[in-house]
C-alpha cells in the first residue's frame, strides 16, 4: 500500500521495519505522508488518522499559511531587517563610504550603491557568517549541557526547513535562522540536538526535549506562528 485515502485527507504511506510507531508529517507543499511499522493494518492507520484529524487540519491551515505570497524587499532607504528577533533599518551610503559592500553600523543596516544590484545575495552573504558564528557557540553550549557530541555543524539553505540532523550526526541550520529572536533559534538548536539522540519524532523524541527545554511548547508555537514573517529577505 504506497496511498491511503480518508474522506478528505490523501496520505502516501511509507512503511519501514526499522519504526516502532505511527507518525504523520505534513510537508511544507501541504502533501501528507504517514510513516508505519511494516505490516501494519490499513484499519490501523485509519483509526490513527481519525484520531490525528484536528491536528492534521491544524498542520495544513499552517502551511497555507506558509505559502502565501510574501511583500519582498525593495533596499530603500529605512526598510527595516531582522536580525536575531532585532528589526534595523536600512542606510544607501555612497561607493566609497565603505571597504565591504555591507555592513551592520551603528544600529543600521549600511549597504554601498554600487552593491545594490546584488543587494539580497551580500544580505545572505552576511547572515551566513554571523549564523555560522552564533550558532557554532549556541550548539557547543547546548551540546555540552545535554551530553551529545554533533559531528560537526552546516549554515545553508535549507529551503523550507530550519534545521536538519543529517547521517553521521552532522546537524545542519538554515542562514535565515539568524533572523529569528534569540531564544526561538536556540529552540532550533536543541531541537536538532535532540534528534541525535531520538531520530524521529516520537514521543520520546518530545520528551527529552523538554527535559532539556521545559518551555519548548511555547518556543515551538511562536516559530509555527511567525517563522513565516523572515522569510521575505
Amino acid at each position: 500500500m504506497t496511498q491511503l485515502v480518508v474522506d478528505d485527507l490523501s496520505f502516501e504511506v511509507r512503511e519501514s521495519r526499522r519504526r516502532k510507531t505511527l507518525e504523520i508529517t505534513v510537508d511544507r507543499e501541504g502533501e501528507l505522508v504517514i510513516a508505519m511499522p511494516a505490516g501494519t493494518e490499513e484499519q490501523v492507520l485509519r483509526d490513527f488518522v481519525t484520531e490525528k484529524r484536528y491536528w492534521i487540519y491544524q498542520k495544513l491551515t499552517q502551511k497555507a499559511e506558509s505559502r502565501r505570497r510574501l511583500p519582498q524587499k525593495e533596499y530603500v532607504n529605512g526598510e527595516g531587517f531582522l536580525y536575531l528577533g532585532r528589526s534595523y533599518r536600512l542606510k544607501r551610503v555612497a561607493n566609497d563610504a565603505q571597504d565591504a559592500p555591507l555592513k551592520l553600523v551603528a544600529g543600521r543596516f549600511q549597504l554601498r550603491e554600487d552593491a545594490l544590484p546584488d543587494a539580497r545575495e551580500h544580505f545572505v552573504g552576511w547572515y551566513s557568517a554571523r549564523a555560522s558564528d552564533w550558532l557554532t557557540t549556541k550548539v557547543g553550549e547546548h551540546a555540552r549541557r545535554m551530553d551529545v557530541e554533533p559531528a560537526g555543524m552546516t549554515v545553508q539553505d535549507l529551503g523550507y526547513r530550519w534545521g536538519s540532523c543529517g547521517k553521521g550526526n552532522r546537524v545542519y541550520f538554515h542562514w535565515k535562522t539568524i533572523l529569528l529572536p534569540r531564544h526561538i533559534a536556540e529552540y532550533v538548536v536543541v531541537h536538532e540536538l535532540v534528534h541525535l539522540h531520538e531520530p524521529h519524532h516520537t514521543s520520546a523524541f518530545w520528551r527529552r526535549l523538554e527535559r532539556a527545554m521545559p518551555d519548548y511548547e511555547q518556543r515551538k508555537s511562536w516559530l509555527a506562528r511567525h517563522g513565516i514573517e523572515v522569510e521575505g529577505v
